[in-house]
């Protein structure tokens, strides 16, 4: 068993302990949640009682236990050297040297290929951002909202102008929603404390939702894109059946929690209108309360104090109300279509133990650029906020070579292959509940 494999307690430091040798069967027996272990770089960590204290969830890494975690570390830390000071007191070894680098039967070929691509990429420059572009970014936001609280304020609220101060409104919400994506992701500046300051006041001010609440649930979705259990953003409540093996497994165990078979049709009453206003809100003002994150709630409640203080004035306690929740419904619907190009068509299934990559591409497509299409999307987020989109050409080549599909669609395509993938999934859970 690889030198016998050196026993700890979970979580307990190995500082000033002789290092153990191990097998990846030693290290994949360690993945409950008691007791979690994973390799970053061939090193064996123990981050058993580390997963709580997580900066970015103890979920995201819990979702590594027992696994080789290194190309997801790379690609959740621009500062590696930074992070490493807190991996130190967590390592309890390595793999031995007769064991291979990946972990089950992962393509090393593959994988030593991606890194070259990726130190490619870096020595060109293509992952620096530009912070002017970024506040040109949010000050277009500023000037959209300010812009639809003159029109009502100035002209008055009639229906028509109403209607126009929603749209714009619901505008300035969907572009802060790709916004603080960029910043969530500590993309932007060099500095994570930076990154974090702004992205708590577009999300929090300027929205009115919790830093914390996205960063642990959208970091879980890059972590795992598409995997049942592990990717939060295909959790669907029962209310939809995804991807080719969850309608099966529904239809196979008579599970007709809805009419799937319809899911197709009655996704445009609750999926686009709802999602937002109704689910996310409730869930973030719980996440917050219960949590005691009380940081994000005064970030979250300054965004109401401010709505309410500008549309009080002008439509009441009420109609105030209802033109937050018109908006919200309004972005809601902008936000759904755009983000499930990348969830409802693609592979979803249980976790397979992929590469990065190859678990990266099979959740990812990428819209056609076009000016429209990259202010619509965010630039980034028409591959999900997955850096492939910035050198897709040079993707292609792994296509023929490893046979790993890259997409790339029409705006219009991916809006429709949201409905026709919720009704193939629907038609095969019918077939195996009428028939397994």
């Amino acid at each position: 068993m690889g030198g016998g494999g050196q026993q700890t307690e979970p979580g307990e430091p190995a500082s000033g302990k002789a290092k153990g040798v191990y097998t990846w069967e030693e290290v994949q027996s360690h993945c409950s949640r008691n007791d979690q272990w994973l390799v970053v770089d061939r090193k064996v960590y123990n981050i058993t009682q580390w997963a709580k204290r997580h900066p970015g969830g103890s979920r995201v890494i819990g979702h590594y236990a027992g696994e080789d975690a290194t190309e997801a570390f790379t690609a959740f830390h621009p500062d590696l050297k930074f992070v490493q000071k807190f991996l130190k007191p967590l390592l309890i070894g390595e793999l031995a040297a007769t064991e291979p680098s990946q972990d089950r039967d992962k393509n090393a070929a593959l994988v030593q290929d991606f890194e070259t691509l990726r130190d490619q990429v870096e020595k060109k420059g293509l992952f620096r951002a530009q912070p002017l572009f970024f506040f040109l970014h949010l000050g277009h936001i500023i000037l959209i909202e300010a812009l639809a609280w003159l029109i009502v304020s100035m002209w008055g609220t009639g229906w028509i102008l109403t209607l126009l101060c929603s749209v714009l409104l619901a505008t300035a919400q969907s572009q802060a929603g790709w916004l603080q994506h960029d910043f969530g992701h500590l993309s932007v500046f060099k500095k994570s404390s930076w990154n974090h300051l702004v992205h708590k006041f577009v999300i929090g001010h300027l929205k009115g939702a919790s830093a914390n609440w996205w960063n642990h649930r959208h970091f879980q979705h890059h972590a795992k894109p598409n995997i049942f259990t592990k990717d939060p953003d295909i959790n669907m409540l029962n209310v939809f059946v995804l991807g080719q093996t969850q309608p099966v497994e529904y239809g196979i165990k008579k599970i007709k929690n809805m009419p799937y078979n319809h899911q197709h049709q009655y996704f445009f009453l609750v999926g686009p209108p709802l999602l937002i206003p109704v689910y996310f809100y409730m869930q973030i003002m719980k996440t917050m309360i219960s949590r005691r994150d009380w940081v994000d709630l005064a970030w979250s409640l300054s965004y109401y104090f401010r709505f309410f203080s500008c549309y009080i004035p002008l439509y009441g306690v009420f109609g105030s109300l209802a033109l937050m929740f018109f908006v919200r419904f309004l972005e809601s619907h902008w936000f759904v279509w755009v983000t499930q190009m990348n969830h409802i068509p693609m592979d979803i299934d249980h976790e397979k133990h992929r590469d990065w990559l190859t678990m990266q591409l099979q959740s990812t497509c990428n819209i056609e650029q076009s000016s429209f299409n990259d202010w619509f999307m965010n630039h980034a987020v028409i591959s999900e906020g997955n850096f492939l989109f910035l050198f897709s050409l040079k993707l292609v080549p792994y296509d023929a070579k490893h046979g790993i599909p890259y997409r790339v669609k029409t705006l219009w395509r991916g809006f429709a292959d949201i409905v026709t993938s919720l009704k193939s999934s629907g038609d095969l859970w019918l077939d195996a509940y009428l028939h397994k």
